[in-house]
C-alpha cells in the first residue's frame, strides 16, 4: 500500500522551508484575504511566486486555500485570484463556499479541487454530492470516531483528508457563530477571535468548557494508513516554523513505524492546551477532552528546543537525484550533462582544455567536484567521466560548469505549463421576490399554540405521521448525523414528511436521495448569488441565507432561487460532539435544559439532539418590528427553540402586528455584519 501523503501548514515563507526541508509531501497556504486564516502572512504577489517555485523543486504538491465565504462585492478579486492560481498550476484549491465552487468550475480547467472541513461533510451521501458537484477530495471533520472514518474510506468515494495533529474547535468547522456573533469577527470569512478559549462554564464543569485540547492522531498513523485515509493534514498556519518541523518529522516517522515518545514529549512542549487528545477518534468523549493553554504550556517551548528543531530546516534538503556525465578532450570545451527524472541539460566549460606540464586532470579529481551539491536539494547519484590523457583544465572550471547545470536543471524542474482559464462575466440577474411566506420550526411539539397557521411548519425528524398530517408539516433533520447516517435515512423515509429543513450538504444529500423536496437552512451559508445557482442546480428548492448577511447585501442577491430569512429566534451558535454541560452535570440531572455561562454571567442555553448538542445565544433574534426594511426574500422564518407554547403563541401574535420587542433581544448581524 502506498504511504498517504503529509500535508503540512504553511503561514509564512519560513514555515514552508520547514515542511519542505523536513520532508513534507504537500503544503497547503492561502493567498490574500479569501482564506481561513487570514491573520497569518499568506503569500502574495512575488511571494506566492516563489512559494509555487519551492514546491515543485521539492517535488510537493500545493494546495491553495480559498475556504471562506465570498460576497457577490468580492467576486471580482475571487476571479483574480483564481487566475492567478491557475497561472500558477497550483495542484489543489481547497473550498467552502458553494459560489466560489461555481464560479471555480466555469473558470479553471482541469483544476483540483478539494471540499474543505468547512463543509462540514462527514456522510457517505455527502461525499457522493461532493464528487458530482466536481471535488476529488474531502477533508473530513476532526469529530469521527475510527469506526466512522473507516466507512467512509471503505467505498472510496472521494480521497479522504485527516487532520491529524493540531488545534481542535469546540465546534465542527462551518457550523459556528459564536465568533459573528460575540464579536462580528466571522470564522466562515477567516476571522475567527476564539472567544470559546474564553471561560463559559458549566456546572461543576472545567471553568472553560467550550476549550479542548490538542488533536493529535500522530500514534495511529499506521492505523489510519491501513483504513484507507490518503492524506494526514496538521493544523498550524499561524504557528511557528520549529512546530512544523516538528510535526511533519513526527509524522513521517509514524508513516515509518518509528514515532518516539520524545517526538511526543517535544510536539507538546512546542505547542499544546493542557496537553494532547485522540478521544474522537477512540470514541471517548467527556471531560478529559477539554483544556486550555495554561503558563507551563509557553514556558516549554524553551531556546534550546526551538534550536534543535530550527537545525532541521537551516540548509537545503539533498532531495532530487543528479546523474553526471563530464566530457573532456584536447582543444575542445568541456561539456557536463546532468540528469535528474525527465530532466536533462547540458552545459560546457568557458575554458578549453589544454595539455598538461605537470599533474593532468584525474577522474578522482572531478568526481570529487562534481559531487559538491551541498546547498542545494540535489545530490550526485551518478558519475561518468570520459577524459582524454593527459589534459589540463582548472577545478574552479568544473565547478562553475556544475553550478550552472544544476541551475539550468532547477529551472527546468520549476517550469510548469499554466493550466487554462475561461474568462467569463459575472452578472446578477435581479430577484424576484413575491410577498414573504411564513415558516416556523418548533423544536418541541409542546410548543405548538392551538391553530397554528404558516405556510410551511418544521417539526423534529421522528415526530408521528399524523401530527404531521394534522399540521400539514415537513421536518427538520439533525444538524450533526456523523456516525447516524443510516438511522437518519430510514426514519426520513417512514417519516412520509412532504419537505425537509437541511441545514448541511449531508442531510441533503440523505433527503435527496429519498426523493424528499429540500428546503435549504441557513447553515449551507449560501452567501452570495453564485452559491444560491449552485444550490438550485443541487436540487435544493428554496433556502435560508447565510445568518451573516447584512440587510444591504440580502436586498442585492440574483439569482431565482426562493430565499428567506430568520426574523426571530435564537441563534444557533456552536454545533458540538462533545456536550459542554455534561462536564459538571449528568444528562439525566439537566433534562435537556441545560446552559453555559460566561465570564459576564451572561447565559447560554444548550439543546442536545441526535447525540450532538447545540448552544444557542443567549437572547433571540428579533425583527418582527422590522419587516418592512428586510426586501428581495419569500419567506420569513421563525425558530423556536426554548420558548414555551405561551411565548410562541405570543411571539406569533407579534409577527401579525409587527410590534415591539420585550424584554432582551439583538437584531442579529443584519445591521452589524461581520469581518
Amino acid at each position: 500500500m502506498a504511504k498517504a501523503e503529509v500535508l503540512a501548514p504553511c503561514g509564512s515563507f519560513d514555515a514552508l522551508t520547514a515542511a519542505l526541508r523536513c520532508g513534507a509531501d504537500a503544503v497547503y497556504f492561502g493567498a490574500g484575504e479569501f482564506n481561513a486564516r487570514r491573520a497569518a502572512s499568506n503569500f502574495d504577489g512575488a511571494a506566492l511566486d516563489a512559494a509555487a517555485r519551492l514546491c515543485r523543486l521539492y517535488g510537493a504538491r500545493w494546495h491553495l486555500t480559498l475556504n471562506t465565504l465570498i460576497a457577490d462585492e468580492e467576486l471580482p478579486r475571487c476571479q483574480s485570484l483564481l487566475e492567478r492560481t491557475c497561472q500558477l498550476s497550483a495542484d489543489a484549491l481547497i473550498l467552502q463556499d458553494l459560489g466560489v465552487l461555481r464560479l471555480t468550475r466555469a473558470m479553471c480547467q482541469g483544476l483540483e479541487l478539494h471540499a474543505s472541513t468547512q463543509m462540514s461533510v462527514g456522510t457517505k451521501a455527502g461525499l457522493r454530492l461532493l464528487r458530482e458537484r466536481g471535488f476529488s477530495r474531502a477533508v473530513l471533520p476532526r469529530e469521527l470516531s475510527k469506526a466512522e472514518i473507516e466507512v467512509l474510506c471503505a467505498e472510496h468515494i472521494l480521497e479522504t483528508e485527516i487532520f491529524v495533529h493540531g488545534a481542535q474547535c469546540m465546534c465542527v468547522s462551518g457550523q459556528c457563530l459564536l465568533s459573528a456573533v460575540l464579536g462580528s469577527r466571522s470564522g466562515n470569512r477567516g476571522a475567527c477571535a476564539q472567544p470559546c478559549r474564553l471561560p463559559f462554564a458549566a456546572k461543576g464543569g472545567t471553568g472553560h468548557d467550550l476549550s479542548l485540547k490538542d488533536l493529535s492522531l500522530i500514534e495511529h498513523i499506521p492505523e489510519l494508513q491501513r483504513l484507507g485515509v490518503d492524506s494526514f493534514k496538521i493544523e498550524g498556519r499561524m504557528k511557528r516554523p520549529e512546530y512544523v518541523a516538528a510535526a511533519v518529522t513526527a509524522c513521517k516517522a509514524a508513516q515509518n513505524g518509528a514515532y518516539t515518545e520524545k517526538q511526543r514529549a517535544d510536539l507538546q512542549a512546542l505547542f499544546s492546551r493542557s496537553g494532547f487528545s485522540d478521544g474522537y477518534f477512540e470514541n471517548r468523549r467527556g471531560r478529559a477532552m477539554f483544556g486550555t493553554r495554561q503558563k507551563e504550556n509557553v514556558t516549554s517551548a524553551t531556546a534550546e528546543l526551538l534550536k534543535s528543531y530550527a537545525k532541521l530546516y537551516e540548509k537545503p534538503s539533498a532531495v532530487r537525484a543528479v546523474d553526471f556525465v563530464f566530457y573532456a578532450e584536447l582543444d575542445k570545451l568541456p561539456s557536463l550533462t546532468a540528469a535528474c527524472g525527465t530532466h536533462r541539460v547540458i552545459v560546457n566549460g568557458e575554458q578549453a582544455c589544454a595539455a598538461a606540464q605537470h599533474l593532468p586532470l584525474t577522474v578522482e579529481a572531478v568526481e570529487k567536484q562534481l559531487k559538491k551539491c551541498g546547498g542545494t536539494v540535489f545530490f550526485a547519484n551518478s558519475v561518468d567521466c570520459q577524459i582524454g590523457e593527459n589534459l589540463r583544465l582548472p577545478l574552479s572550471v568544473i565547478n562553475a560548469m556544475r553550478r550552472s547545470a544544476l541551475e539550468a536543471l532547477e529551472e527546468s524542474i520549476c517550469e510548469k505549463s499554466s493550466l487554462s482559464v475561461k474568462d467569463i462575466g459575472f452578472t446578477v440577474v435581479q430577484h424576484i421576490a413575491h410577498l414573504p411566506k411564513r415558516y416556523l420550526r418548533f423544536r418541541s411539539l409542546d410548543q405548538i399554540p392551538e391553530n397554528v397557521s404558516a405556510d410551511r411548519i418544521f417539526l423534529p425528524l421522528g415526530t408521528p405521521k399524523d401530527v404531521l398530517e394534522a399540521y400539514h408539516a415537513g421536518v427538520y433533520l439533525p444538524r450533526g448525523i456523523f456516525g447516524t447516517e443510516e438511522a437518519v435515512r430510514r426514519q426520513l423515509q417512514e417519516s412520509g414528511a412532504p419537505y425537509a429543513l437541511c441545514d448541511t450538504l449531508d442531510t441533503v444529500a440523505i433527503a435527496r436521495e429519498a426523493g424528499i423536496p429540500v428546503i435549504g437552512g441557513a447553515f449551507l451559508n449560501l452567501y452570495n448569488t453564485l452559491a444560491l445557482e449552485e444550490a438550485a442546480e443541487i436540487g435544493i428548492a428554496e433556502a435560508l441565507l447565510s445568518h451573516e448577511l447584512l440587510l444591504s447585501q440580502i436586498a442585492a442577491l440574483g439569482g431565482a432561487l426562493p430565499r428567506g430569512v430568520c426574523v426571530y429566534g435564537r441563534m444557533p451558535l456552536m454545533l458540538t460532539c462533545n456536550c459542554p454541560v455534561r462536564n459538571g452535570i449528568t444528562c439525566a440531572a439537566c433534562g435537556h435544559r441545560g446552559f453555559l455561562t460566561d465570564r459576564k454571567g451572561i447565559r447560554f442555553p444548550v439543546r442536545c439532539e441526535n447525540g450532538f448538542s447545540e448552544l444557542f445565544n443567549s437572547r433571540p433574534t428579533y425583527m418582527l418590528d422590522r419587516l418592512r426594511e428586510i426586501h428581495n426574500v419569500d419567506f420569513y422564518f421563525l425558530d423556536f427553540t426554548v420558548e414555551s407554547k405561551a411565548e410562541c403563541a405570543q411571539i406569533l401574535d407579534a409577527l401579525e402586528t409587527s410590534a415591539a420587542p420585550r424584554g432582551e433581544f439583538t437584531r442579529g448581524l443584519y445591521y452589524r455584519g461581520v469581518e
